[in-house]
């Protein structure tokens, strides 16, 4: 590096310098000139510099203002690109929605298709079902209608083997139910205001007990009745006990006493209507009633 003088050591050099020699006129004014052209070529150059600067600010100033309108037209047309660009995308997720719905509608669709076509094999093998049920049925019922012949042709033939037996034994006519034995004047006679059965009675009930006790499936029903003469309570008592009478009766000769049952309706059905005396012991009787248990339903036959 170079030692930098100080203003001492300047002075000093210059001091030792020779002065310089003055310059002729012409110099000068040659000098002149140049200075001047040298001024004119620095303010010409200043001016152009400055056009030069000023053309470019305006054109760097358009430039900006076109790029700043470039920019915002980018701009504009960026937003509307979004927005288009996020209409889209609602489409998409609506179309993408949509096409979820679409496959579960078609899913269920198919689902039922499935179910419609199981329940129609259901149906169709129900069908078969019900017709071989049907079938089945038919056969059944044909051989119910078969065995019910069987059974009334049978069962009348045993009403009609019973009514001559218990005919030759006291008057027996047939009934919807059975057979009805009226055992009266003419078989058992009843006294006056009496329940007894006497000694010589006994045998005809021994007889009806006898073919009573070959049936099977047959119920026993025993009625009493009295004549006219007496309060409406008490032949209600009095046939009772007829028909109670009757009933040991039978029990005692070997029928059994579940297959019996007595019931007394005192003057309310008179054989004959009529207040003789002869009327009156018509009307003083007690009645058989037998009836097939396998038809007899709901409650005990009346009279």
């Amino acid at each position: 590096m170079g030692i930098i003088p100080t203003d001492v050591e300047e002075q000093a050099i210059q001091e030792e310098r020779p002065p310089e020699a003055p310059l002729p006129p012409s110099a000068l004014e040659h000098h002149d000139k140049s200075a001047n052209s040298v001024r004119r070529a620095a303010i010409v150059l200043g001016v152009i510099a400055l056009g030069v600067t000023l053309a470019f600010g305006f054109w760097l100033s358009r430039s900006v203002r076109r790029q700043d309108r470039r920019m915002a037209r980018l701009s504009q047309q960026m937003e509307q690109l979004n927005h288009r660009v996020g209409g889209v995308e609602q489409q998409s997720q609506q179309f993408a929605q949509q096409a979820s719905q679409a496959a579960a509608s078609a899913k269920a669709a198919a689902q039922q298709r499935d179910e419609a076509k199981q329940s129609e094999q259901n149906s169709a093998a129900q069908a078969q079902s019900a017709l071989q049920a049907a079938a089945t049925a038919q056969q059944l019922a044909n051989q119910a209608t078969q065995k019910a012949e069987e059974y009334r042709k049978q069962h009348e033939e045993e009403l009609q083997q019973l009514q001559q037996a218990l005919g030759q034994i006291a008057e027996t006519h047939r009934t919807a139910l059975g057979l009805v034995m009226t055992l009266g004047e003419k078989s058992i006679r009843f006294d006056f205001d009496k329940a007894e059965i006497k000694p010589q009675y006994r045998d005809i009930l021994n007889r009806i007990a006898g073919t009573l006790m070959t049936l099977k499936q047959y119920s026993i029903y025993v009625y009493g009745y009295t004549d006219d003469v007496g309060t409406k309570d008490y032949n209600l008592k009095l046939s009772a006990r007829r028909a109670q009478a009757v009933r040991s009766s039978l029990i005692n000769a070997g029928i059994k006493p579940d297959a019996i049952t007595a019931k007394g309706f005192g003057k309310s059905d008179p054989r004959v209507k009529s207040d003789t005396p002869k009327a009156r012991s018509a009307n003083r009787r007690v009645e058989i009633g037998i009836v097939d248990s396998r038809i007899l339903m709901g409650p005990l036959p009346q009279k």
